[in-house]
């Protein structure tokens, strides 16, 4: 590699096959559209889509003449997640630092999103999960449809559900959030609705007319734009055999204070009616990194007392420790077995929940010792004291 992108890490990104129009930006009289448009990989974002957001979304936020942002994908997907090859690619073919550019990017977009002056919202209609929700579910209107489907599947790559993810899944009713982060487990729309997730439900052939609807508003009082969002929604009910329809179950179990416990409690379940829900839990949980469902659970759980700006120098410190391979390469070998190779038999190390010790743990929570690695620092933002809060 050239000894100019070596010094100059975000020069790297420069040298990535470069895909044309991969956001869209349109301008309509009060509103701004930023449309995702990277439909062939189901939206996730690259290097060169984050940063375009995110000039995109600070200038109009000092637009006077900017009333509301709509957050779109094109395709049948929102936005999957993070492009996740490319993070390897940093890493593998540079150094390690370089892919924690990308994601330092990433959550400072992220809590842009979170302390946004004006209305913005996000059309979620398809695939949602990772990186997407980071863009999306920050945002303070979060709108759903019949084809949005939702999961957090990181712990399946040797990861953890980042983002800011522990801000928004830990305030969801009882143990909802452990349970959508440990499982990876998908939800829709209705579910969605009914646990917080998102704000309204709007039928999809509906999107069109409530998106010209905000384009054509003069005024970013938040009271305005609900009001005009609920002339879309959609009364729905939930499925009777939805995830959250079972929240007495899940709280039974995922509320135990160890994986292991927790896994257990499934298992007896299992013994009183082997329900699909249950076995596919299991099973998930088997199948995970035992280091990335330790640090999970607790990611979680610290993140019912913080603000986000807590919870995303926290996913910066722990996403080091796993792009550095402080403890292990797991986050490398799940890229492998699920991605690359695509062989869906990663080797975890170490193997067995039993074997993730919590000095294991808490290690990932401390700061590296590393020449090339430094904390986040956010921008104060004097968002007006109505709009940052939890949304959940």
């Amino acid at each position: 590699m050239r000894r100019s992108t070596i010094n100059n890490p975000t020069s790297f990104f420069s040298i990535l096959p470069p895909e044309s129009n991969q956001v869209l930006f349109e301008e309509n009289s009060g509103g701004r559209k930023v449309v995702l448009n990277r439909t062939q990989k189901l939206n996730c974002l690259t290097y060169d889509m984050i940063s375009k957001i995110s000039k995109a979304l600070k200038e109009y936020e000092e637009d006077r003449s900017v009333k509301v942002v709509i957050l779109k994908g094109k395709g049948k997907a929102f936005c999957a997640g993070g492009d996740v090859l490319s993070v390897v690619s940093c890493s593998t073919m540079g150094h390690w630092s370089f892919a924690a550019i990308y994601y330092k990017k990433q959550l400072l977009l992220d809590y842009l999103i979170g302390t946004y002056k004006k209305p913005l919202v996000s059309l979620i209609n398809g695939i949602v999960m990772g990186g997407g929700a980071g863009l999306s579910l920050h945002g303070r209107f979060r709108i759903v449809t019949e084809n949005t489907i939702f999961a957090m599947p990181e712990a399946s790559i040797g990861l953890f559900p980042d983002v800011g993810a522990s801000h928004f899944l830990s305030r969801l009713p009882g143990s909802f959030g452990e349970y959508l982060g440990l499982t990876g487990a998908k939800i829709g729309g209705s579910e969605m609705l009914a646990c917080g997730l998102a704000t309204h439900f709007v039928l999809s052939k509906d999107l069109h007319l409530l998106e010209n609807a905000l384009c054509e508003v003069t005024s970013s009082n938040i009271s305005i734009i609900s009001n005009m969002i609920d002339r879309f929604t959609h009364k729905v009910s939930l499925k009777q055999d939805s995830a959250y329809a079972r929240l007495d179950v899940i709280n039974k179990c995922f509320s135990r204070k160890t994986v292991e416990e927790i896994l257990e409690s499934l298992e007896n379940e299992v013994k009183n009616g082997a329900q699909k829900w249950l076995i596919a839990a299991i099973s998930s949980l088997k199948s995970a990194s035992p280091m990335s469902l330790k640090v999970t659970l607790r990611v979680i759980r610290e993140g019912r007392k913080e603000r986000l700006k807590e919870c995303l120098i926290r996913d910066y410190i722990i996403s080091s420790h796993m792009l550095r391979r402080t403890i292990n390469g797991d986050f490398y070998e799940g890229a492998r077995a699920m991605l690359i190779e695509k062989d869906k038999n990663p080797k975890w190390e170490p193997s067995k929940l039993e074997l993730v010790s919590k000095e294991m743990v808490d290690r990932c929570f401390v700061a590296p010792e590393d020449d090339h690695w430094e904390n986040m620092h956010f921008p104060y933002r004097a968002c007006p004291s109505n709009m940052y809060r939890p949304r959940l």
